[in-house]
């Protein structure tokens, strides 16, 4: 399955100030951090009067004091230009949609690691996990759902736990369901986005396939003492898989930021020959022109 890219929509541009303080926007993420007045202040070399008097809204920041803090709280560049267009400053980092000419170096990186990637399984995802490219070797992971949560817009977290997608075919579904549970919700309130929040919500409350366990399994897994393996059952048999996430290093586009690879690696002997074989079947049946436009589509 090659899956193209579906170029994000441009955020449009501010034309006001937004309607919340800059000191509140502050706040809210020193708060989600977890991080008192006084550390923040001492990591940030400045005083603690001083910060609370930019979170009162007493004294106004400049521009580069509010980089300066956003970087020592760990603020995604999305919402950095939120503080930035609260105090009344221009966002300074660009928003570009996937198919601008200036990210194609980085669309190509992508396209390698997806390409390289092959025999197993690699997708790139957005903010929302929502996937918006994908290599050939998820074809036999996704071969069993609904064809309608295939359709674009994909989000990888739904189609996993919908119960028209993966979720009737997971070896372990307590256990899978429990992990993706938990790591989109550390996201979400890391990031203090609402699409995440509502993605938590609407996952949770899709109800157990029929025949599912609802308890966790205890039965052993390939590196279950390391890892949580995601188990499957599919056409090719019962594939096990641990995975990786890849993000763009000192990105400065906000689109960019947010983009991340999940690669899954063979957590058995057994998956690996699965896929192996899968890949050799699959590019004996194309033919020579076919086999040279085998490759993940451009985003």
């Amino acid at each position: 399955m090659n899956q193209t890219f579906t170029p994000a929509r441009a955020a449009p541009p501010v034309t006001q100030r937004a309607s919340r303080s800059v000191g509140d926007l502050l706040r809210e993420w020193r708060q989600r951090r977890r991080m008192s007045q006084l550390v923040l202040a001492t990591e940030a070399q400045i005083s603690t009067r001083h910060l609370s008097f930019v979170e009162s809204g007493r004294a106004q920041p400049s521009r580069e004091m509010l980089i300066h803090l956003a970087e020592q709280l760990d603020v995604p560049l999305r919402a950095r230009n939120a503080l930035l267009v609260a105090a009344g400053y221009a966002p300074l980092y660009a928003e570009r949609t996937l198919s601008d000419p200036q990210l194609d170096a980085a669309r190509d990186a992508v396209q390698l690691v997806l390409q390289g990637h092959e025999p197993y399984p690699a997708l790139a995802i957005d903010r929302h996990w929502t996937m918006v490219a994908a290599n050939g070797a998820l074809a036999p992971l996704v071969a069993r759902a609904d064809p309608r949560l295939l359709e674009p817009p994909v989000n990888v977290l739904r189609l996993s736990l919908h119960p028209d997608g993966l979720a009737p075919h997971l070896v372990d579904w307590a256990g899978w369901r429990a992990h993706s549970l938990q790591r989109v919700e550390r996201q979400a309130h890391a990031s203090g986005d609402a699409t995440l929040a509502a993605l938590v919500e609407e996952l949770a409350a899709y109800p157990a396939p029929s025949g599912a366990d609802l308890e966790p399994s205890r039965e052993p897994a390939p590196l279950a003492d390391v890892v949580v393996p995601f188990r499957l059952r599919t056409d090719i048999g019962v594939l096990s898989f641990f995975s990786t996430t890849t993000v763009f290093g000192s990105s400065v586009d906000v689109t960019l930021s947010e983009l991340a690879i999940e690669a899954f690696f063979p957590a058995d002997a057994a998956t690996g020959d699965a896929l192996r074989a899968y890949r050799e079947q699959a590019v004996a049946s194309l033919t020579p022109s076919a086999v040279q436009g085998a490759r993940p589509s451009a985003m």
